[in-house]
């Protein structure tokens, strides 16, 4: 039972925020690409692979990006009693268990078409070295952008086996989401990171983070606006995407405190009804 606890620790299985902001890009491509005058049968099935990819593969990424941050981990307030920082779990077993993990994942990508394997694929490099880019740079934000919204690619690609300039648009707007809530997080452990030597957009922004977090939302409003006109959506698309706004801008940037860790993890977790939200959006539009 200890064991278990301690895995469930280790990939933060008990904090659903992590694989669903995985999940909704992947939904929002999916969504996006479907043909809702069809049979449903396989929008749903798809749906709940990229349920189960996106809980599998954070999960063994959260094993790799422990693994590659012990050390600094294990001088950080926030991180410093997670399994492997703490020692409970030794390196050799954790590296086990991503393999089972990336294992399974595979058999939920093995479901796609070959198309959509070959870039699902393609993007593991990114998905194990993300952790080592706050060493060496003050933008991994978004470089996990770029990681963590392949699935809307991926999404879109299952349906038509192709990429097209639709589901690029929403895949650059939703970097920007990425580097937005992604900066918000790490205002988490700041001053532990400039005392360990490690960079940020947190670190970078820290005295401007409002305005930073505006120009990526802002950003991304434009990117999802091009995507909604290219795929000539209804005036609806465009009330509708109030909402998101509303969220983004007025509830989450303004509520936002940088020097309270419990505004900003309030912050970062309130984007999953953001992810909700524009999937709702963009269902109802190809519905109409």
């Amino acid at each position: 039972m200890n064991q278990l606890k301690l895995f469930i620790n280790l990939t933060r299985i008990e904090k659903p925020i992590g694989y669903m902001l995985l999940f909704w890009p992947c939904a929002w491509g999916l969504t996006l690409a479907y043909d809702f005058s069809l049979n449903l049968n396989t929008y749903f099935f798809y749906l709940i692979l990229f349920f189960f990819g996106s809980v599998l593969m954070r999960s063994a990424g959260c094993i790799v990006n422990d693994i590659l941050d012990r050390k600094f981990d294990a001088r950080v307030y926030r991180t410093k009693n997670r399994p492997i920082a703490s020692g409970k779990i030794s390196v050799k077993l954790a590296i086990f268990y991503s393999l089972v993990l990336c294992f399974l994942a595979l058999l939920v990508l093995l479901n796609f078409n070959l198309f959509t394997i070959i870039l699902a694929l393609g993007s593991m490099p990114l998905a194990f070295t993300y952790p080592l880019m706050k060493r060496f740079t003050y933008w991994p934000q978004l470089f996990l952008g770029i990681t963590f919204n392949y699935g809307l690619i991926l999404g879109w690609t299952a349906i038509y086996s192709q990429v097209d300039l639709a589901p690029i648009l929403f895949y650059l707007g939703a970097i920007f989401w990425t580097l937005g809530y992604d900066t918000i997080y790490g205002y988490q452990d700041i001053k532990d990171d400039e005392i360990i030597g490690l960079k940020s957009t947190s670190i970078k922004f820290k005295s401007r983070a409002k305005n930073f977090l505006s120009l990526c939302y802002a950003t991304l409003l434009i990117f999802f606006i091009l995507g909604g006109l290219y795929m000539s959506f209804s005036f609806t698309y465009y009330v509708l995407i109030l909402i998101p706004v509303w969220h983004l801008f007025f509830y989450q940037i303004r509520t936002f405190d940088p020097n309270n860790s419990n505004s900003c993890l309030k912050a970062f977790k309130s984007n999953n009804f953001f992810g909700l939200i524009i999937f709702l959006n963009i269902l109802i539009i190809k519905n109409l």
